[in-house]
């Protein structure tokens, strides 16, 4: 029987060619959206996968990565004395504008660290290194984020706020696609850059009983001697996080209860928790998740009302043909069979080139924008489950006639 089904399939190739166009739509508009939100939900805490941290220790409000309050950087040596802690560093996050060359804006993140420590020092660095970063202003910027800072390559420089900046090197596969732009600079960098940023470009005076802001913007290189040098922290600086390292053999869950007890208004993560927070706050808290699987959901729709139409159509056709086989006895199961066969066959010929289609797409997008499609065996395997289910259940619909 499968014979029948494979010439009902290809007796009629231009049917043929637009329900396997319905079918790889549907497959690619499914793909697509689940390898976007699988993206989506990995880079927003790639940073946290990437660290050597066992445990992210945090202020008690903070609600994910780029959403906290800060803590004191006195910490990192109070945590270094707990029972249990091999090593304690700081992690700084700020904001502020970027200013290229050309004079365009742009908002970035800057994420400050020690560029000589162990915890926040994993991601791959393409060109340059992290030891550049102990020089004053400078930084290090995902590949993909050049066009959007309107800068070429390394060495070049712009401002961020009022003060100069070097790019120093270029990273890869580190920017979260639901942030600004990440550089990544040393502590006292970062610390500099914050205080630097408090100074407006702006000289506001009032004229004629009306008050009017001249800009006052003026480019500062990095070695400018007027500029604000960066100074390394102090106690009463503020940090954004405490990573820490447990000593071989800990129990992290013990470790966590120590740390907070010993950190007034903290709260302690395993690296998994905190990259868990973080990612459900993505898809749970804004939406994404419902969006893209909407999409998700009216692929399905659209491909099982396409295939539901051609196999309607080509029973329609055969009906003589089913007649007769029924006339001489063969049971109704036997001719469903054909049908399921014929929409699996369909189902097959549609999800291979969808796949190899996606994924292509997936390397372009990451290539030139950033952006990762992500595809896990385990989501080819559940797209392949729905695309199946999408063809038989159109079959099932074309059983009816």
């Amino acid at each position: 029987m499968a014979s029948i089904a494979r010439k009902n399939l290809f007796e009629d190739i231009p049917r043929l060619l637009v329900a396997q166009a319905g079918i790889m739509f549907a497959v690619s508009l499914v793909t697509i959206q689940t390898g976007i939100l699988n993206g989506f939900t990995r880079s927003t805490g790639v940073l946290i996968d990437r660290s050597q941290a066992d445990i992210w220790i945090s202020s008690k409000d903070m609600v994910q990565l780029e959403l906290t309050l800060p803590m004191p950087a006195s910490y990192v040596q109070q945590a270094q004395q707990v029972a249990g802690v091999q090593r304690a560093e700081a992690l700084l996050l700020g904001g502020g504008i970027w200013r290229s060359p050309k004079g365009k804006i742009t908002s970035i993140r800057l994420i400050g660290f020690d560029p000589a420590g162990q915890l926040f020092n994993s991601f791959g660095v393409m060109q340059g290194n992290l030891k550049a970063l102990e020089q004053p202003y400078t930084v290090i910027v995902d590949e993909t984020n050049l066009d959007s800072l309107n800068v070429n390559q390394v060495g070049d420089a712009a401002n961020i706020g009022s003060l100069g900046v070097k790019i120093a090197g270029l990273t890869q596969d580190t920017q979260s696609i639901a942030s600004s732009n990440y550089l990544f600079t040393s502590l006292s960098n970062a610390k500099a850059y914050s205080t630097g940023n408090r100074t407006s470009n702006l000289d506001c005076r009032l004229q004629n009983g009306q008050f009017q802001c001249t800009n006052v913007y003026q480019q500062l290189p990095s070695s400018n001697p007027a500029a604000v040098q960066p100074t390394p922290l102090t106690a009463t600086d503020a940090i954004t996080y405490l990573l820490v390292k447990a000593k071989p053999g800990q129990n992290l869950q013990v470790l966590k209860q120590r740390l907070e007890s010993a950190l007034p208004d903290t709260h302690a993560y395993t690296r998994e928790e905190m990259a868990t927070r973080t990612r459900n706050y993505w898809v749970q808290r804004t939406g994404v998740g419902f969006i893209l699987g909407l999409g998700a959901t009216v692929g399905v729709i659209v491909g099982m009302v396409i295939v539901g139409q051609i196999l309607y159509s080509s029973v329609a056709d055969h009906l003589k043909e089913f007649a007769t086989l029924k006339a001489m006895g063969v049971p109704d199961r036997v001719v469903y069979s054909i049908i399921i066969q014929q929409a699996l066959l369909m189902a097959i010929l549609g999800y291979i080139p969808s796949l190899v289609l996606c994924m292509g797409l997936g390397a372009w997008t990451f290539a030139t924008q950033g952006i990762t499609i992500l595809i896990t065996p385990i989501a080819a395997t559940g797209i392949l489950g729905i695309t199946i289910f999408m063809c038989v259940g159109s079959a099932l619909f074309a059983i009816q006639r």
